[in-house]
């Protein structure tokens, strides 16, 4: 019987999921077919489904590509002394991806694909859980340290942050000028801004005018 090398086994896997990720970006899980997959990876169709058993297998194993990295950094975070700087880095390591150029359509395509495939849907929604269960337990433990506004609902925070990070990911699928690596810090800033009710320049300089003027009157 012949023996499996792990490392080459995986190596191969990996090589088969980066060639039909281009596909699946371009062209759709639909309209890509195995022959495609089969052409790019540069393997026979017997190769490629020694490694996996069909077209839909390699789909969710590319969306699974980087689930033991993302679970480890999310463990990390929640263990982490600071909730705040932990909080702030687990929303850039979840958003960052989207200034890859392949992932934003992947994104798109595997929300379509959810709404026909249960399986599909069952494990991005367990991925969402996962990481709002991180998001809401660094929100909460950053406004117990005073960190954040003690006045906003982890749960409901949760979910605004998320939805931030999603616009990333639309935006760089459907609009040709938006720039994901650029909008990052700005992304960023918003988050900081709105978790610690912290005043833009605009507002503040506006308020210390008024402040000025409220002065002079009562001088």
């Amino acid at each position: 019987m012949r023996t499996i090398d792990p490392a080459k086994h995986a190596a191969r896997r990996q090589h088969i999921v980066q060639a039909a990720s281009a596909l699946f970006a371009t062209q759709g899980f639909e309209r890509t077919t195995t022959a495609q997959i089969c052409k790019a990876a540069g393997m026979s169709s017997g190769n490629v489904f020694h490694y996996f058993p069909n077209k839909r297998a390699i789909f969710i194993a590319l969306l699974q590509d980087d689930k033991d990295d993302k679970t480890e950094r999310l463990a990390r975070a929640t263990a982490s002394a600071d909730p705040w700087a932990a909080l702030l880095d687990v929303v850039q390591f979840l958003a960052a991806p989207a200034a890859e150029p392949l992932a934003p359509p992947l994104v798109m395509e595997a929300m379509l694909q959810a709404h026909r495939d249960p399986e599909l849907a069952k494990l991005l929604s367990q991925d969402s859980t996962d990481e709002r269960s991180v998001i809401t337990e660094l929100l909460t433990k950053a406004a117990a340290a005073g960190q954040i506004d003690p006045g906003l609902d982890p749960g409901p925070t949760a979910s605004w942050v998320m939805a931030l990070i999603a616009s990333m990911y639309t935006s760089a699928a459907t609009e040709s000028s938006f720039d994901p690596a650029g909008q990052l810090p700005t992304l960023l800033l918003i988050v900081q801004r709105f978790l610690r009710g912290e005043p833009s320049e605009h507002r503040r300089s506006a308020t210390t005018g008024k402040q000025r003027g409220d002065a002079g009157e009562v001088t």
